[in-house]
């Protein structure tokens, strides 16, 4: 791991983005909710979270961040899930690995949700969009 010792506390915010690519028939069934397994976007909400709290067991070497907030957005185009997540620490280092985190696991969420209906979801463009420090 780096050294963040000597750094001093600071507010940090990355903002990430990804999508899940799909057939417009699946866009419909998540707008009516008419999945089989049941409300995708809360449960990709709430995977995500997990997974951007767990950050540091998934990646070897990013630090233990206590999380402000991880906040997500989904936005559904006609043949795609678009998705934004924004992670906020008070930290020596930045939480973009958790924003990233939860993006991706959010997407990989919706895919597992939806993959009963629609064979060929691709998820892609997962990146980050912005990182600040206050």
């Amino acid at each position: 791991m780096v050294d963040v010792g000597a750094k001093v506390p600071q507010q940090r915010i990355a903002v990430a983005a990804g999508e899940v690519r799909c057939r417009p028939a699946t866009i419909r069934a998540l707008r009516a909710k008419t999945l089989p397994k049941g409300d995708v976007f809360t449960v990709a909400k709430v995977a995500a979270i997990q997974a951007a709290k767990r950050t540091d067991e998934l990646i070897p070497l990013c630090h233990s961040l206590p999380l402000d907030a991880v906040g997500l957005e989904f936005t559904l185009r006609k043949n795609r899930v678009l998705i934004r997540a924004e992670a906020r620490t008070t930290a020596k280092t930045g939480v973009e690995m958790e924003a990233l985190t939860a993006v991706s696991v959010a997407a990989l969420t919706i895919y597992d949700m939806c993959k009963a209906v629609d064979k060929t979801m691709v998820i892609g463009e997962i990146r980050l969009v912005s990182k600040i420090k206050i």
